[in-house]
């Protein structure tokens, strides 16, 4: 008995950190996101963030392109977000969807927006953490797999609808 009470305590301060850590991790939402929003906000000077409308190269990276009415994009969008287990959608309007995602180990939370503005080619996006200072390009990488994704499902759609159109023609 003697011999487990020290475990026993470190067990116990170990539980209690990692019990820090997970909660302490997902930071406040910031009030300004979400709703109907018609511009994304720009990057901080930090490393953590990515955004298409961007001006410079360590934070700029491409909008999603798509064809076809915009809704269209966005229902993409959210489908791409709902059936990934670490994505949430937080708000979906018809031309802005915000989505929260969460780290697998440590429960870190980002914030990934999506907006169709007419005036912009493609869905904007931006996505940064809310913590720390970099992100090791997990933003960057998150982006880029959610831009491949909408390219597949643009392009199921796609042979969908001309598989759909042969039929009907015969």
């Amino acid at each position: 008995m003697y011999l487990t009470s020290p475990r026993i305590l470190w067990l116990a301060i170990l539980m209690i950190f990692a019990n820090v850590m997970f909660v302490g991790c997902a930071g406040k939402r910031p009030a300004y996101l979400g709703g109907l929003q018609t511009d994304l906000n720009p990057c901080p000077s930090k490393p953590n963030c990515v955004s298409s409308l961007a001006q410079d190269d360590q934070h700029k990276v491409e909008p999603i392109g798509y064809e076809g009415p915009r809704e269209r994009a966005m229902n993409r969008i959210k489908k791409i977000v709902e059936t990934d287990n670490r994505g949430k959608i937080i708000y979906a309007g018809p031309t802005y969807v915000y989505a929260e995602y969460t780290s697998r180990i440590f429960g870190f939370v980002d914030d990934v927006e999506f907006l169709a503005i007419i005036d912009n080619p493609g869905v904007q996006v931006r996505s940064a953490s809310r913590l720390g200072y970099s992100d090791m390009g997990v933003n960057r990488k998150r982006i880029d797999a959610l831009r491949a994704e909408f390219k597949k499902l643009q392009a199921t759609d796609k042979s969908a609808k001309t598989t759909n159109e042969n039929e009907g023609s015969k």
